[in-house]
């Protein structure tokens, strides 16, 4: 039997999708993802199946719908127990390993309460990772313990990290914090979040001496807020010519989930320059997180493994950036809805772009393919390798789902190519409805607009009835919000 590959697969914490070099961005620098993307496929309309993050990575473990699994919320918590492709690829001969944020579990849930990661190792454990250095979010720190903490504690800089966030949040609590007002992050370079995260994953890779094949999550916490990025990295980036992206309110009628992202974004009386300052700040984050995946990819190529090793680059979801005047996410439009999403395969190859509708769900099914893993049961994503291999002249090479779901807070959502259909999961009421056609911007919901209703049907009929068939309602009456 042929040596199986090594797969790592690299997923940061609320990066958009429009923000990488390689998909035409203007103003971001991104070159490392851009080399990667340059020896794989970039599949450039992937999308979210949540656009918040615990749900978003139930559905990547578990290769699940929201409606499926009832992880609708942050406040909900998806069982160790439950299916995962983490296990499935464990139990087909892999060293599984796991380093940064995981956010597969919350605070006092379901009367656990907890101070360092390290006490929910076994829990990490019955998801399938065999190696696990668990990290939190930034905001998370103030409060929980892990090794970066640990780290700091030793650098004696555990207080002025604390000392930052929380300010942070206080201002934020109090609606006076905004985000174009925030210092850059006062550690060292070396010392921020996503750098501890990159260089205990080169570490990681460098002293790898199993015989196994490796299946390593590195989990970057960023480019979350806050947009903490150090000045270094802020220093790249002039405010004056950032693009402004879709400076305007969204109209009317407005689902309860859009109203309650506005009230919370707090960017009512934001400037142009204003958004353009902030997005310096998020892009610095993301530049950051490339340089340390470009170290990453430098320590697979001196370890000799890049002929074997699959390397994919993905995000739970993106980040509203101030689009719509809104930051964060929990709503559908394309800033919060699409992700990256790269796929290198071992030795690389010509790089090519892929624009079909794809998900958590196929990269779930597609990291199982490369496995040779058992597969999920009752699995509806759809592999990418297929895809990959057939390249970029087969005749199906810019297809691959005709239509993909996303869920948060008891709404559901269906898109195809060109429209976007959101309803109420319970009652199936439509909410929202773009023509992402004549209106890329999505500045109309022309969800009450008659001439529209044959489009409304066959969305509703063809799709979100049979997808909503499945909907666990006692987990969807229990959601917590």
């Amino acid at each position: 039997m042929a040596e199986k590959p090594n797969i790592i697969y690299i997923f940061s914490d609320q990066h958009r999708g429009d923000t990488l070099g390689c998909v035409g961005h203007p103003s971001v620098i991104t070159p490392n993802l851009d080399k990667l993307a340059s020896e794989g496929v970039n599949f450039t309309n992937c999308c979210t199946n949540s656009p918040l993050c615990m749900p978003a990575r139930a559905s990547m473990m578990m290769g699940q719908y929201v409606c499926e699994h009832g992880i609708w919320t942050n406040n909900n918590e998806a069982s160790p127990l439950s299916r995962s492709h983490v296990r499935n690829i464990r139990d087909a001969g892999y060293h599984t390993a796991v380093i940064g944020k995981t956010h597969l579990y919350v605070h006092g849930a379901k009367g656990k309460d907890w101070n360092h990661t390290n006490e929910r190792k076994d829990d990490l454990k019955n998801w399938g990772f065999l190696g696990i250095h668990e990290l939190t979010g930034p905001l998370a720190t103030i409060r929980h313990n892990s090794p970066y903490t640990d780290y700091l504690e030793k650098k004696g800089l555990l207080r002025i990290h604390r000392r930052y966030m929380v300010d942070y949040w206080k201002g934020w609590a109090r609606g006076t914090g905004k985000h174009w007002e925030l210092a850059p992050c006062p550690l060292p370079d070396e010392d921020h979040l996503d750098s501890y995260t990159g260089r205990t994953a080169v570490e990681w890779i460098s002293n790898y001496t199993k015989k196994k094949p490796f299946y390593l999550q590195i989990l970057f916490p960023g480019p979350h807020d806050p947009f903490d990025s150090p000045q270094k990295y802020r220093d790249m980036y002039k405010s004056e010519e950032m693009p402004l992206g879709i400076f305007k309110w969204p109209q009317k009628p407005l689902p309860s989930y859009v109203k309650m992202v506005l009230a919370w974004s707090g960017l009512h009386d934001m400037r142009q320059e204003q958004c353009q300052l902030l997005r310096t700040y998020y892009y610095g984050k993301i530049s950051l997180i490339d340089e340390y995946i470009g170290k990453i990819l430098k320590a697979v190529e001196e370890k000799g493994l890049s002929h074997n090793t699959w390397i994919i680059y993905n995000s739970d979801h993106g980040e509203m950036l101030g689009d719509h005047m809104m930051s964060h996410k929990i709503v559908f439009y394309e800033g919060a809805l699409r992700i990256p999403l790269i796929i290198r395969p071992p030795g690389g190859i010509k790089g090519w772009e892929c624009q079909g509708l794809t998900d958590h769900l196929d990269i779930a099914a597609s990291l199982i393919e490369i496995a040779d893993a058992k597969p999920l049961t009752k699995n509806n994503g759809i592999s990418n390798l297929p895809t990959i291999k057939n390249g970029p002249n087969d005749p199906n090479a810019q297809k691959i789902k005709e239509v993909i779901f996303s869920e948060v807070y008891g709404y559901s959502m269906v898109r195809n190519e060109r429209y976007k259909l959101t309803v109420k999961s319970d009652t199936q009421k439509p909410v929202e409805l773009f023509d992402l056609k004549n209106d890329p911007n999505e500045l109309k919901n022309v969800v009450n607009n008659p001439e529209l209703e044959p489009i409304r049907r066959v969305l509703m009929d063809n799709h979100l009835k049979p997808f909503l068939y499945n909907i666990d309602l006692e987990k969807y009456k229990n959601m917590i919000t």
